[in-house]
């Protein structure tokens, strides 16, 4: 993965601002994945929460806890779809490598720490996600990587 990918992650804006509902993306191949998490974001901002705010001001009053959850549920929706509605795969990195390289392999010391936690049913998968939010929202997490693992696994390589 480039430098642009190792350190994207998902980062919203500013809480409680005209952009609180907004993921930052930087330039680069991690923006479409971004944008696609972002569409899930703003659908279940705009018309799954259930609050006394207006349409508008239910975007741009959220706090970091409504963020996390919003993107949690985002990130939730888009491998369950992948998964065909019949299961979630999700990545997480370990904090030690346990796979030593065979002869004429470089380890890169992040595919090899991965761990997959497999669910069937969304609202497990939400739940872990939301548990482990931070593994996927934090600087220096590998967050959109991990994301587009679990995709990968979700869909299946056969799929």
């Amino acid at each position: 993965f480039s430098c642009d990918w190792v350190a994207a992650h998902f980062r919203f804006r500013q809480p409680h601002s005209d952009l609180a509902y907004a993921l930052e993306a930087g330039k680069g191949g991690t923006r479409a994945v971004l944008m696609a998490v972002q569409a899930h974001i703003i659908t279940y901002l705009l018309f799954a929460r259930d609050t006394e705010h207006t349409h508008l001001e239910r975007l741009c009053r959220i706090g970091r806890r409504e963020q996390g959850q919003a993107l949690a549920v985002a990130l939730a929706e888009t491998l369950w779809a992948a998964g065909g509605g019949g299961r979630a795969i999700v990545c997480l990195i370990t904090t030690a490598g346990t796979v030593m390289p065979r002869t004429g392999y470089r380890a890169e010391t992040f595919t090899e720490r991965i761990r997959l936690f497999e669910f069937s049913e969304k609202a497990a998968a939400q739940e872990f996600i939301s548990d482990h939010i931070n593994c996927f929202k934090c600087e220096g997490s590998h967050g959109v990587i991990l994301f587009l693992y679990s995709l990968l696994f979700s869909r299946t390589l056969e799929r």
